[in-house]
């Protein structure tokens, strides 16, 4: 066991429950599509670090998925209670330093994960900014229910009424690069992930005939 623990959130890939607002330009099949490409893009991120691993699915476990890691699935009402969790679990265990990760950033690396924990050498809390105002990575050295509680999912203010309360309660963060999540088709289209993926554009422009 290592004193560091990378959680990954993956939303079980079922047509017409993943990427919603995707779907209302390229339809249930296109973003069912889109979304299966970022849970690799994930796995591929997390798959050669030897840190300690836990792969959260929404709704039932994938054991074609991150073959030889630990899965279970997210327990909670709704987002803020599931990572809270996942954390709680992760602390009581005996981990000291815990990132939490989301599965549908198109340029997120290993690199973005190693500064996450890096990050926490020196700071309580570290957060990876998304730029629709949420964050795609969150990491504590421990346990701030808070930060979880009554908190305005998928809102553009998320991160900032986060912070404030960090900022109240005098606690060290910190933050990474920010990076862009696919919600959007514009999403999609300004991506390096989609330019760069002939095999997915093919795929939904036929869909879209």
């Amino acid at each position: 066991m290592t004193k560091e623990l990378i959680i990954v959130f993956v939303k079980n890939i079922k047509l017409g429950k993943v990427k919603t607002r995707l779907a209302k330009t390229i339809g249930n099949y296109g973003a069912f599509e889109v979304y299966s490409e970022l849970v690799k893009v994930t796995e591929l991120a997390t798959k050669n670090m030897t840190t300690d691993k836990r792969i959260y699915f929404s709704d039932v476990i994938i054991s074609t998925k991150w073959k030889n890691d630990y899965k279970t699935v997210q327990v909670g009402e709704n987002l803020g209670e599931r990572m809270k969790n996942a954390f709680i679990k992760g602390f009581e265990d005996g981990y000291e330093r815990i990132l939490l990760i989301g599965s549908d950033l198109p340029d997120i690396s290993s690199e973005h994960i190693k500064s996450g924990l890096n990050a926490l050498n020196n700071n309580e809390v570290v957060f990876g900014p998304a730029i629709d105002g949420g964050y795609y990575l969150v990491g504590m050295t421990k346990m701030h229910h808070f930060i979880f509680n009554n908190k305005p999912w998928s809102k553009s203010h998320l991160l900032e009424v986060t912070l404030e309360e960090l900022d109240q309660e005098n606690i060290s963060y910190t933050l990474l690069e920010a990076l862009n999540d696919i919600d959007t088709f514009e999403d999609l289209e300004a991506s390096e992930f989609y330019k760069s993926n002939l095999e997915l554009q093919e795929k939904i422009k036929q869909l879209s005939l």
